[in-house]
């Protein structure tokens, strides 16, 4: 989205979201120089930003306990089994899994934090534990890709359509006569 998109969305909606924010930096980081529009565009979103016509909205003012228990509990279990075999986990996985089967405990202040986490400790410990654990089973259960699978690849010599439809029918097929075996239809 370009900046003159980004300002007229804010203008009209009255507020500026922490993604638009973002996508705002990322542009003006990322181009040599801005045009006069979107300077101009710029401009705008000041001038609205200090009048109050644009409020930007606060990036998080809230937190989810519930992912700081379930990220700890993780690591200390994903590390365990890595340092005891060969697997690698991936703790995003792990954690995305058992997040989706965990209610979520938002605090807005760290006291509401502390109080949410002291709750989850005491009541949903043992709940975090087997969700993290499904997760780390299903993340070892995932089949591996198998290492004799080939990519299918043009043959040099074999542009069209029906020399590579032979190639495959050669590596692939049962039985398949060569291509030295097929004699030419004469009409």
């Amino acid at each position: 989205m370009s900046i003159e998109k980004i300002v007229d969305q804010a203008l009209q909606d009255g507020y500026l979201t922490p993604a638009m924010e973002a996508e705002v930096g990322r542009i003006c980081d990322t181009a040599a120089e801005l045009s006069i529009e979107e300077y101009m565009a710029l401009d705008r979103l000041m001038g609205a930003l200090l009048t109050g016509e644009v409020v930007a909205v606060p990036r998080k003012q809230f937190i989810n306990v519930m992912e700081e228990l379930v990220l700890t509990e993780a690591i200390a279990r994903v590390a365990e089994i890595e340092a005891t075999s060969d697997c690698t986990l991936d703790l995003g996985d792990i954690a995305a899994y058992a997040l989706n089967r965990l209610p979520p405990l938002y605090a807005t202040t760290e006291e509401g934090a502390s109080y949410q986490r002291t709750r989850a400790k005491a009541e949903l410990q043992v709940i975090i534990t087997q969700k993290v654990s499904e997760g780390i089973s299903r993340n070892l259960d995932q089949p591996e890709f198998f290492p004799e699978r080939q990519v299918i690849r043009k043959e040099e010599k074999k542009d069209d359509v029906l020399g590579q439809i032979s190639s495959l029918l050669q590596t692939y097929a049962h039985k398949y006569e060569g291509e030295d075996e097929v004699q030419p239809v004469e009409n």
